[in-house]
C-alpha cells in the first residue's frame, strides 16, 4: 500500500501497525511522536494502531534540537 511518511511517498506491506512502521524505518528515538492523518497517536497505541492506505504519517523527533 502507499502512504506518505514525512512528506515522502512510501510503499509498505498491508496490515502494518505504527510499531511495525517504526521498526521498518529503523526509527530509534525513544521519545518519538507520531501523527497519522492529523491525529496524535499515543505511544501506548503504536502496537494496536493499523495503517490504512493513503495515510499521511509524520515522525517527529523532539530531541533533535534546533
Amino acid at each position: 500500500m502507499i502512504i506518505q511518511l514525512n512528506g515522502i511517498e512510501e510503499t509498505i506491506d498491508n496490515n502494518l501497525t505504527i510499531y511495525d512502521l517504526i521498526a521498518l524505518f529503523k526509527e530509534g528515538d525513544p521519545d518519538l511522536i507520531v501523527e497519522m492523518n492529523n491525529k496524535y497517536i499515543p505511544s501506548k497505541n503504536f502496537a494496536t494502531t493499523y495503517i490504512i492506505e493513503n495515510s499521511v504519517i509524520e515522525f517527529i523527533n523532539p530531541n533533535l534540537g534546533g
